[in-house]
């Protein structure tokens, strides 16, 4: 269960202050601290929350990779986020060489960056310019709801939001809902 109140206040409080200040801190597969937002990082940062159970994720690998290909070369800096606590480091490596991820994983077991940026579904995108949250929601519009896709995205959410911040515009839609599975709440 998400603990509500006043620590989960202070909590999420901690976490933008440390979001600001470049100090966000996940963890590796390696269990080796990660800061992702600090200042040597990339200008624009990308967090995919995904789920190794996760069909709807899983099938996202294909545009995951396409994604990341077209704007890893551009500067964009690229994190899958794993944020099941139950999810071990060897089931993630499993995972991120089944399909095919040149990402690096992180893990937030204690969701430090889901509370941080409100996601609630694998696969969601969080979109960082700095510290600052550009963009969180769906990759594209391909499914409209659990277990009812379209034949093609007619939208490319995520795409769209990348080539906004890189030209210096504001997202348009700086948040979507995305479908998928939940991210598991905490107990």
């Amino acid at each position: 269960m998400v603990h509500r109140g006043p620590v989960a206040a202070l909590t999420l409080m901690a976490a933008l202050a440390c979001a600001r200040s470049g100090q966000l801190e996940l963890v590796d597969l390696d269990g080796r601290p990660v800061r992702p937002l600090s200042s040597g990082a990339a200008r624009v940062t990308v967090f995919l929350f995904t789920a190794t159970q996760c069909p709807i994720s899983n099938r996202y690998a294909p545009e995951v990779r396409r994604v990341y290909e077209k704007f890893g070369r551009r500067g964009v800096r690229f994190w899958l986020v794993y944020a099941d606590p139950e999810e071990t480091p060897p089931t993630i490596r499993r995972h991120v060489e089944a399909y095919g991820y040149a990402l690096s994983a992180l893990r937030d077991p204690h969701h430090t960056l889901v509370r941080l940026t409100g996601a609630r579904h694998t696969p969601e995108a969080a979109v960082f310019v700095g510290s600052r949250l550009a963009y969180r929601g769906r990759i594209d519009d391909w499914y409209v709801d659990f277990g009812r896709s379209r034949a093609a995205p007619t939208t490319h959410d995520l795409e769209d939001a990348l080539e906004s911040v890189l030209a210096g515009r504001p997202v348009q839609t700086p948040t979507t809902e995305a479908v998928g599975c939940f991210i598991p709440e905490l107990r």
